[in-house]
């Protein structure tokens, strides 16, 4: 059995999806910062049988919560502070993203204006769909 130490301080990202957690730390930049990040893969799960969990010991300001809820709004992220969780934060689907996905129509004025942010908002919450703000390009892949 696999045994990675607890953190003393910072976050704990758990019930990712099995073979996301690399994906995860990609979006969330976390290769960018200058801190230990531990990626456990295809751990057991009572809930799902397999899951991902990341741990990465910095603060959790560092953490851009809207991209993850919009890669999945399930994860469960604990805070921790003096090797104990002293929250749990609860994550909802952000009514707007900005340049986290870049719309996929060729006459959107995004596609011309190079300069302007990527900006789409939630349409659907129960499907889980974004549309381009400016073109209205429906967007429900995640990514």
């Amino acid at each position: 059995m696999l045994n990675v130490g607890k953190i003393e301080e910072g976050f704990v990202l758990d019930h990712i999806a099995a073979g996301k957690s690399l994906s995860l730390y990609h979006h969330l930049q976390l290769d960018k910062l200058d801190c230990p990040v531990a990626i456990i893969k295809n751990a057991r799960s009572n809930k799902k049988g397999k899951k991902d969990i990341l741990k990465v010991e910095c603060d959790i300001n560092a953490l851009n919560l809207d991209v993850l809820a919009f890669i999945d709004h399930n994860i469960t992220v604990n805070v921790i502070k003096d090797g104990e969780i002293v929250d749990k934060r609860e994550l909802t689907l952000p009514k707007e993203i900005r340049n986290i996905i870049k719309c996929k129509n060729p006459r959107c004025i995004t596609s011309i204006e190079q300069g302007l942010p990527h900006i789409f908002v939630l349409s659907d919450e129960k499907k889980e769909i974004y549309r381009c703000k400016y073109c209205e390009e429906k967007c429900s892949k995640r990514l």
